[in-house]
């Protein structure tokens, strides 16, 4: 048999490490993870809404310091939404 060609992969990543963003965005998706696990659980919605809304708000202070419109548009349009289930709620 011929000998294979080793097709591995090197998985690098962009964005800078330990920065104040990236402790930021990772806090955020730990939050919105959490929130996502408890959705539909009978007894925790408001549980999965607070989280939701902390992740949310979080993701937002990072869509602003990296100037990203549309993050800034989803987590912002996002967090209303939240804001507004928590208020009529």
């Amino acid at each position: 048999m011929a000998d294979k060609e080793d097709n591995r992969y090197e998985i690098t990543s962009e964005t800078p490490l330990y920065t104040k963003d990236w402790y930021i965005k990772w806090v955020a998706s730990v939050f919105v993870l959490s929130s996502m696990s408890l959705r539909g659980v009978e007894g925790y919605q408001d549980w999965d809404l607070g989280l939701s809304f902390v992740g949310v708000a979080l993701w937002l202070i990072v869509s602003l310091m990296w100037n990203d419109r549309a993050l800034i548009l989803l987590n912002g349009v996002g967090l209303l939404f939240l804001l507004r289930t928590l208020i009529t709620g």
